[in-house]
């Protein structure tokens, strides 16, 4: 009989999980006013629409929402041209890419993800038992010949970031039909297009129409980009069978009663979206161009983010510039856990904080 232990302990490996850690959203004391742009958040915040929507539920709290968010399915469906019955909605995306490693991972499987891909899909495969196989990317970009080379007998899952964060780059949709094409039927892939409303470049999809033709495909989406980070909203849109597994396991009343009404006037706001889209345009060009005329290194991006790479020497380092770009306001994200110790994410921001980033650099490059 084993000797009764002092508390409760956590399954083997558990504690050898890395617990994942937001960007920084304050500034050190004294510094008045602050630039977030660490967390990829829209600068022109949310659809005024989708606040006036969220203002509407506040009399109503006391009601649980509707479980299957039904509304909410039906207004992704309507926007996107889709069976809303194919179609899971959750607590941010993020959740249902823990409900999928939950779902089709056990002790002893693996799953593939690229090094610099998005720290959650490690998390989640190890909370699931499964061993996490991480692949090396080329240039900053997945390589579809390395992942598939790492597959095995032992796969199941294939997460693939597109496009990926944090560095922004994506893979053409030829080269995602030939990845599938390569998996056995046995594999789920998984395409997480949380940033697929900022894209554009004509040989990419969000993965629509794979999902509409396979069945062991999934694509993953989210509202968070678009304004309502904080309401937490994700989708995934995905076959019959695996709809029902999910559903099997998610949560009753896993997406709240305010972000429902705030994401359903949110989706069906085109407009706000397209000035999203629009503004980042514009403003990803513009500090991709500025920051390569100061010597900086930048990933190119089909994001709403960049990827700044710094000098090598101490004093022009990404610390050293986190830490004086702090001093003054500009809140940028470190990504030393995701492989690059030497660079900095930056969310593009309004054109004041886009501005403020590029003086301040100017500044302490030449200091």
């Amino acid at each position: 009989m084993k000797q009764d232990q002092p508390r409760p302990t956590p399954r083997a490996g558990i504690m050898d999980i890395e617990a994942y850690v937001p960007g920084k959203s304050t500034a050190p004391a004294g510094v008045t006013k602050v630039y977030k742009l660490s967390s990829n958040e829209n600068p022109l915040g949310p659809s005024p629409k989708a606040i006036e929507a969220a203002r509407e539920v506040a009399a109503k709290l006391d009601v649980y929402p509707d479980g299957t968010a039904r509304r909410l399915r039906e207004a992704i469906a309507e926007v996107h041209g889709l069976n809303p019955a194919n179609i899971i909605c959750s607590n941010g995306s993020d959740e249902i890419l823990g409900l999928l490693a939950q779902t089709y991972l056990a002790p002893g499987d693996e799953a593939v993800f690229t090094e610099h891909a998005f720290m959650v899909y490690k998390i989640y495969i190890q909370a699931a038992g499964a061993k996490p196989v991480a692949v090396k990317e080329t240039d900053e970009r997945a390589d579809v010949d390395a992942i598939l080379a790492a597959v095995t007998p032992r796969t199941r899952i294939v997460f693939l970031a597109n496009p990926n964060n944090p560095t922004g780059t994506y893979v053409p949709f030829q080269e995602v039909r030939r990845l599938h094409a390569a998996l056995r039927k046995n594999v789920l892939l998984v395409l997480d297009a949380a940033y697929a409303e900022y894209v554009r470049r004509n040989d990419y999809e969000a993965g629509i129409e794979l999902v509409g033709s396979s069945e062991n495909v999934v694509m993953t989406r989210t509202f968070s980009k678009l304004g309502l980070g904080g309401a937490r909203i994700g989708w995934m849109y995905g076959p019959a069978h695996i709809v029902d597994a999910i559903n099997r396991i998610r949560g009753p009343f896993n997406v709240n009663a305010t972000a429902i009404e705030a994401g359903i006037a949110a989706i069906r706001d085109r407009a706000h979206i397209e000035r999203s889209a629009a503004h980042n345009e514009k403003w990803l060009a513009w500090l991709n161009e500025e920051l390569t005329k100061l010597g900086l290194r930048v990933t190119p991006s089909v994001g709403n983010f960049v990827l700044i790479h710094f000098p090598d020497d101490n004093r022009h380092s990404a610390a050293a510039a986190d830490d004086y770009l702090s001093a003054r306001g500009y809140i940028l994200r470190r990504v030393t856990g995701y492989g690059f110790p030497n660079a900095l994410r930056m969310s593009v921001g309004t054109e004041e904080a886009n501005h403020g980033v590029i003086d301040a650099l100017k500044t302490f490059l030449k200091s």
